[in-house]
């Protein structure tokens, strides 16, 4: 897989979530069994709004010159890897269902994807 292609990859998945997050972040939540106050959801539209962003940046930036995007790469590589951490966390404590694993494999997997392409093949192809 190409760098841009996986960047694309990435933006899709940060675009499906931002819209459940901010167009219907209680039944999105109650997907994982995760329940949402008022505080929780205006905390969770302004999850979502950050994923547009970080789609809408993938998406621009998905053909831009190595020196950016390694730089794109590594930040989103720990950005990801954080996330990893923060939702295995959550779902080793029960925070969520049993379907609260695909968000642990999801930024797991993203996490893998960004490293790899930033320090294993560390080329724009």
């Amino acid at each position: 897989m190409k760098l841009s292609t996986f960047l694309i990859v990435k933006a899709i998945v940060c675009f499906v979530f931002a819209i459940g997050y901010i167009v219907v972040p209680v039944a999105t939540g109650s997907i994982y069994e995760i329940t949402l106050d008022s505080d929780g959801i205006i905390m969770a539209r302004f999850f979502g709004a950050l994923l547009i962003g970080i789609g809408l940046i993938l998406w621009f930036c998905r053909n831009a010159d190595w020196n950016v995007l390694k730089i794109l790469t590594l930040s989103l590589f720990i950005a990801d890897t954080t996330g990893f951490i923060i939702a295995l966390v959550a779902q080793l404590a029960g925070v969520m269902n049993s379907l609260g694993w695909i968000i642990v494999a999801i930024w797991l997997l993203l996490a893998l994807g960004l490293g790899y392409f930033r320090f294993l093949k560390p080329t724009n192809t």
